[in-house]
């Protein structure tokens, strides 16, 4: 008789067959950064969706104001009307609809950030230092608001404005409401992208400072050119001032706090002294 020996095969023995593709290691385990290609195109991409768009519609009003056999101050550009006439209710759904849907390249450009590994924080928009943002942001306001209402009204006299209705919506509970949420969505869509990520991203690029603050600041006086000459320039400066300062702060929310007080306090006193004094242009 011959032994019974096993055929079953020995057990394996050392690390477990991997089941799925091997991970990465070394240099290829973390995402590759984009190329410089890549980059303009994103910078290009964000713009063609928010800012870069509105100055296009911009220069195209300009030119149909100046075509038009109206003088420029006999024409009106109003920045927040009614968007229902005669009906409130739908009139209020579709305000808050036009603020919501318009901070969307805001979140594009959050989404952008988180990608490359950032945190808004990286632009410095964070609450890490309210007092000290909040004071900045009032000089600032206080500083650029009084010169930027002496230019407007010095170019519209001269006849290179049109009549700037801050406001006309009706004369309802939600007025002063709404015009304070269209200030706050203005300083954040303008003050992140035009200034924060772009910023941000020319520097990635090796672009000079100067010329990555000068860009800017001529973007931002782009898409304000439907009110005028007088609007492109001041705003340019703003621009300018407000690159220079970020520059120097490392932050964007003294800006957008700054922002959004020159726009509240533009909304808000129209409505209340529009038609009531007599050196501020009458809707």
């Amino acid at each position: 008789m011959t032994d019974d020996t096993s055929t079953s095969p020995a057990p394996r023995t050392g690390p477990a067959p991997r089941t799925g593709p091997a991970p990465r290691t070394g240099p290829l385990a973390g995402p590759t950064p984009p190329t410089a290609r890549l980059q303009r195109w994103e910078i290009v991409a964000v713009f063609a969706v928010s800012l870069g768009a509105s100055g296009l519609y911009a220069l195209v009003s300009f030119i149909g104001s100046v075509t038009a056999k109206q003088s420029l101050s006999k024409q009106t550009a109003t920045l927040n009307g009614s968007l229902a006439p005669g009906r409130p209710l739908l009139d209020l759904t579709m305000q808050l609809l036009n603020i919501t849907l318009s901070l969307a390249p805001v979140f594009l450009v959050f989404y952008l950030l988180a990608r490359a590994g950032e945190r808004p924080s990286s632009i410095g928009l964070d609450a890490r230092q309210p007092v000290r943002d909040l004071a900045r942001g009032a000089v600032l306001a206080a500083v650029i608001g009084g010169s930027g209402l002496g230019l407007y009204l010095i170019a519209y006299h001269v006849g290179v404005e049109l009549n700037v209705v801050a406001e006309n919506l009706p004369d309802i509970w939600w007025r002063i409401p709404v015009l304070l949420l269209s200030a706050a969505q203005n300083a954040t869509v303008e003050e992140v992208i035009v200034v924060g990520y772009l910023l941000s991203r020319l520097d990635r690029l090796g672009v000079r400072p100067s010329r990555a603050v000068a860009l800017s600041a001529v973007i931002r006086g782009s898409y304000h050119l439907y009110q005028g000459v007088g609007a492109f320039l001041g705003n340019a400066v703003m621009g300018l001032i407000f690159g220079v300062l970020y520059r120097r702060w490392g932050r964007v929310t003294p800006l957008i706090i700054a922002h959004f007080l020159i726009d509240a306090v533009t909304f808000v006193g129209y409505a209340l002294l529009a038609g009531h004094v007599s050196w501020l242009p009458k809707p």
